[in-house]
């Protein structure tokens, strides 16, 4: 119903926000990664929002950007993970970190996030980990396209690898070192998992 919000923010507390639209404010639920993306009261901000209903009623819920209201989707899809959980992890953890843990089996990361127990953070890890890796391969998949189109030389499978964890917020060093012990003859999916297995330890 609601795709996003653009107006002045008018309030904010620690786990919501409203957002004044020609004359009518609507209360979102956010996450603390979202507060600290908004700014002070008075500012123009985007939400990019989803309509939760309940029982009882309905939610709003607003996210700075659109890769973490992404992430919230995948995260609601699990079983037993309602909005209230998805919204804490992703106070927890920045989407591309988020990623980063699912794909590497790190679920302890996940259970930082305040209500979330290591039984249903597995559950996160098991039923998501597939739909993150191909993800992440889709986006090497498109810098290698990118780089063909340009006439750049395709990368090997290392350099494939380390293109896929800068995208994902690491540095260029960081990249290199995780990659630099593991056999460059591997697949760059099976690369890209034995690195992230490397940088979440």
């Amino acid at each position: 119903m609601f795709y996003s919000l653009t107006g002045k923010l008018v309030y904010s507390d620690s786990t919501s926000a409203a957002v004044d639209c020609n004359g009518i404010a609507f209360l979102c639920r956010v996450s603390v990664n979202t507060l600290k993306k908004l700014g002070q009261e008075g500012s123009e901000v985007t939400l990019y929002t989803i309509l939760s209903f309940r029982q009882d009623g309905m939610d709003l819920y607003g996210f700075a950007n659109q890769e973490e209201r992404d992430f919230f989707n995948l995260l609601t899809s699990v079983s037993g993970v309602g909005p209230k959980a998805a919204l804490s992890i992703l106070s927890s953890l920045e989407p591309s970190k988020l990623a980063l843990s699912i794909a590497s089996e790190d679920y302890r990361a996940l259970t930082a996030a305040q209500g979330v127990g290591p039984k249903v953070a597995k559950r996160i890890v098991l039923e998501l980990k597939d739909k993150i890796a191909r993800e992440m391969q889709g986006t090497v998949a498109a810098g290698t396209s990118a780089a063909a189109a340009g006439d750049a030389p395709i990368g090997n499978s290392v350099s494939e690898t380390i293109s896929a964890l800068v995208m994902l917020g690491y540095s260029q060093a960081e990249a290199s070192h995780a990659v630099e012990s593991l056999d460059p003859s591997l697949p760059t999916e099976k690369l890209l998992k034995l690195a992230l297995k490397n940088l979440s330890r």
